[in-house]
C-alpha cells in the first residue's frame, strides 16, 4: 500500500508515528517527517526527516517536497489531568499546528489525501462516565453526541471542523479523512502499560486507579495500519472509530502483566474522578475495509517487554537542546532576534543568552537571559565552560570581528567539552581578519581579489581606497582619494592599507559553510544604502558565477559557519572580492529571509544532526531589506 507514493508524516517519531513510517517505508512509500524529537538513529537515510517546530515549516519545503499523502499524527496531550500551562501548549501543538499546516497544504497541487488522527476524546463522556463500576462497556458511534472532554478533545474536535470546511471547497482536488483513536499502547511509549513494565523490570510496586475501568486499548502497530489502510481506500473519507472494538479492563492489563511478573505487586489508591466504560464501535470502518486490528493485550504486552529489555526507553532519554550564547551581544537586536526564532523552530524551549561586558547593552532586553561577560583577555576556557555548564550551553556564536581570533583559539578545547563555536578555525579567521594576508595568501593566488598593498606605489591608479589592515573595514576608511590624500589619510590608521577604487555595484555575499566545509546555501545582495559600514537597505538577486566564485573561495580557505563576502561588479561584469568576514553580518538577517538558515542549521550541527536532511530553499522572490530603528516595550 501506497507504494511509490511521497508521504509527509508530522509527529512521526511518536509511538505510533514510528509504527507508521516503518510500515509505509516496508511498503516502499517515499517518506518526510517532521518531529519535535532528534531523528532515529536506526533509520535508513532515504527517510528525509526534519526536527523542530513544524508550525516554522514553510510553503515551500513542503511544495519542494511534493507530497501526496499527509498523516497528522503531531500533538502534545497529558496522560491524566490537563494542568494550567497545559494551556499554552495546547493551543501552540495542536490548535495553531493544525491550522498552520492545513493553511500550507489546502492549495497543495500534489496531495491526494489527509488522513487525521483524531480522538474519542471529542465524544460527550457522560456516554461512557459512570458513577460505579459498569457492567457492559458503552460502544460509541461515530454519530454519536460529541462534547470534548478536555482541551485536548476540543482540538481534535477542532481540527476534524477545519477540515470538513476545507473539503467543501477542495474535494475535487485531495479527500480527508478523520480517524477517532482510543487508547493507544506501543513500544517506547508513554502509555500506563508501557510505564508498568518498566516499572516492573525494576521490581517496583504498582498504583492502580480504578481497576474496573473499562478501555478500548489498541496496539500502535495496528493503528499505524489502519490509517494506511484508510489512507489506500479511494472511497475512504469523513469520519471513522479506529480501535479493537473490544473494551478490556484495567484489571486485564494485570492480569496479563502477572502472566510474565509473578511477583507483581500493586496497591490500589482512590481517586475522584468517574468510572469510564467505553469501546469503539468498528461497524463503519470494517464495513468499508474489511478489517480491523486484531491485537489484545495479551499479543502485544510479550512484544513490549522484549522490546524494553533489549532498547530500554528512549523516551527517558534527554531529547532537549541545550542554549545558545551570544557573544559581544550590544546593540545586534536582529541577529538575537533570528537566532531566538531559529531555536524556538527546534521547538523544544531552546534558550539565548546574550553575553557582553556591557551590563546595559540594548541588546539584553532581547534574549532570554544575560552574562555580564568579562573582557576575553581575562576570559579562561575554564570560565566559558563552567558558565556554559550551568546553563546548558552547548553552542556559541560570537559576532564581533576582535574576538573572532579568540574563539577560534578556544574552538577544539570547547568541543571536547560539548561546546560548538560558530567560528572557523584559526588559520582560516586569520586570513580573513588580515586584509593585506587575504589579498596575498597562496590559498586566494589566481583568484580575483582586489589588490591590496602596505606601499602605495604598488599600486597604479587614478583614486585609491585606504583602510585599516585589520579588524572592521569600514573604520577610518577612505574612499576615492588621490594619491596625496591617501597618503595623508594612511597616516591616521593604525595599520593602513592601499586598493585601488572600483567603480561598480557593492554586493554581499552571505553563505552558510557546513561541518563538512562544503556550502550548503548562498545568498547575493545588493549594498543599496550604507550607513556606517552597513546596509541600511539591501536587496537579494541571482549571479550564478559570482555564487559559484564565493563558494569556492570560502571553500578553499577551510571556512566554517555564516561568512559575508564583499565584492564589487563592475559594468564590464567582472568581478572584485573587497574582503571576507567569518562571521554574521549586520545586515545578514535578509539572508536568513531568502533562505539561508543559518543559526538553525548551527545549533542543528551543534546537537549532531547531520543537516544535509535540512535543504537550502532559496526564496523564489527577491527581497528587499529596509533596516530602522524601533520601540519595543516591556510590562515590568
Amino acid at each position: 500500500m501506497l507504494k511509490g507514493k511521497r508521504v509527509f508524516v508530522s509527529g512521526g517519531n511518536g509511538v505510533i508515528g514510528k509504527a507508521l513510517i516503518e510500515l509505509l517505508h516496508k511498503n516502499g512509500a517515499i517518506l518526510f517527517v517532521g518531529d519535535l524529537k532528534p531523528r532515529p538513529l536506526h533509520w535508513p537515510p532515504e527517510i528525509k526527516y526534519r526536527q523542530g517546530d513544524l508550525n516554522y515549516i514553510t510553503k515551500q519545503e513542503l511544495e519542494n517536497f511534493a507530497p501526496e499523502y499527509f498523516f497528522h499524527l503531531a500533538a502534545t496531550f497529558e496522560r491524566s489531568v490537563e494542568t494550567y500551562d497545559f494551556w499554552y501548549e495546547n493551543h501552540a501543538h495542536n490548535i495553531q499546528l493544525g491550522a498552520h499546516l492545513m493553511t500550507l497544504f489546502k492549495d497543495s497541487p500534489t496531495l491526494k489525501k489527509i488522513i487525521n488522527c483524531s480522538s474519542y476524546l471529542i465524544y460527550e463522556p457522560n456516554l461512557y462516565y459512570f458513577d460505579k463500576p459498569a457492567e457492559h462497556a458503552y460502544s460509541l458511534k461515530e454519530e454519536d453526541p460529541i462534547y470534548p472532554r478536555n482541551l485536548t478533545g476540543v482540538a481534535k474536535l477542532n481540527h476534524e471542523i477545519e477540515l470538513r470546511f476545507l473539503n467543501n471547497f477542495n474535494r475535487d482536488k485531495y479527500k480527508s479523512v478523520s480517524a477517532r483513536i482510543y487508547r493507544s499502547y506501543g513500544k517506547n511509549s508513554r502509555d500506563i502499560i508501557s510505564r508498568w513494565i518498566r516499572m516492573l523490570l525494576k521490581g517496583e510496586t504498582l498504583t492502580v486507579y480504578r481497576k474496573e475501568g473499562l478501555f478500548d486499548y489498541v496496539y500502535a502497530e495496528d493503528v499505524a495500519e489502519g490509517l494506511i489502510r484508510l489512507a489506500a481506500n479511494e472511497e475512504a473519507e469523513g469520519i471513522y472509530n479506529l480501535a479493537t472494538g473490544k473494551a478490556q479492563r484495567v484489571t486485564d492489563i494485570l492480569d496479563a502483566l502477572k502472566t510474565h511478573f509473578p511477583d507483581l505487586k500493586y496497591v490500589e489508591k482512590e481517586i475522584d474522578i468517574p468510572f469510564e466504560a467505553s469501546e469503539a464501535n468498528m461497524k463503519k470502518y470494517e464495513t468499508l475495509i474489511g478489517w480491523k486490528p486484531p491485537r489484545t493485550l495479551a499479543d502485544a504486552i510479550p512484544l513490549m517487554i522484549a522490546h524494553e529489555k533489549e532498547f530500554g526507553n528512549q523516551d527517558e532519554e534527554i531529547t532537549q537542546e541545550a542554549n545558545v550564547l551570544i557573544t559581544s551581544l550590544s546593540k545586534k537586536v536582529p541577529l538575537a532576534q533570528a537566532a531566538t526564532k531559529a531555536g524556538k523552530k527546534l521547538g523544544t524551549h531552546v534558550r539565548i543568552y546574550g553575553a557582553d561586558i556591557d551590563e546595559n547593552c540594548l541588546g539584553r532586553h532581547f534574549t532570554d537571559d544575560f552574562w555580564q561577560m568579562p573582557r576575553t583577555s581575562e576570559l579562561s576556557t575554564e570560565k566559558i565552560v563552567t558558565y556554559c555548564k550551568a546553563n546548558n550551553i552547548n553552542a556559541i556564536i560570537p559576532t564581533r570581528d576582535g574576538e573572532l581570533p579568540f574563539w577560534a583559539a578556544q574552538k577544539i578545547a570547547l568541543q571536547q567539552e560539548g561546546i560548538a563555536v560558530f567560528i572557523s578555525d584559526s588559520d582560516a579567521v586569520e586570513v580573513c581578519l588580515d586584509k593585506l594576508l587575504f589579498y596575498t595568501s597562496p590559498l586566494t593566488q589566481g583568484l580575483p581579489i582586489i589588490p591590496t598593498t602596505k606601499s602605495i606605489d604598488d599600486i597604479d591608479c587614478q583614486a585609491y581606497v585606504v583602510k585599516e589592515q585589520f579588524g572592521a573595514g569600514a573604520i577610518s576608511i577612505g574612499i576615492n582619494l588621490d594619491k596625496d590624500t591617501a597618503i595623508q589619510h594612511a597616516q591616521t590608521l593604525e595599520n593602513p592599507i592601499f586598493q585601488p577604487y572600483i567603480e561598480g555595484t557593492e554586493i554581499s555575499i552571505d553563505l552558510y559553510i557546513d561541518k563538512s566545509k562544503k556550502t550548503k546555501g548562498i545568498v547575493l545582495r545588493t549594498r543599496d544604502v550604507i550607513v556606517n559600514g552597513e546596509s541600511q537597505t539591501t536587496t537579494t538577486f541571482r549571479d550564478p558565477k559570482l555564487e559559484q566564485l564565493c563558494s569556492d573561495i570560502a571553500q578553499r580557505i577551510g571556512l566554517y559557519g555564516h561568512i559575508v563576502f564583499q565584492a564589487f561588479k563592475t559594468a564590464n561584469g567582472s568581478y572584485h572580492i573587497i574582503e571576507c568576514n567569518c562571521r554574521f553580518g549586520g545586515a545578514s538577517t535578509l539572508s536568513i529571509t531568502a533562505g539561508l538558515d543559518s543559526f538553525y542549521w548551527f545549533i542543528l550541527e551543534a546537537n549532531g544532526q547531520n543537516i544535509s536532511n535540512y535543504p537550502f530553499l532559496r526564496s523564489n522572490k527577491e527581497i528587499k531589506q529596509i533596516r530602522y530603528p524601533s520601540d519595543t516595550y516591556l510590562y515590568l
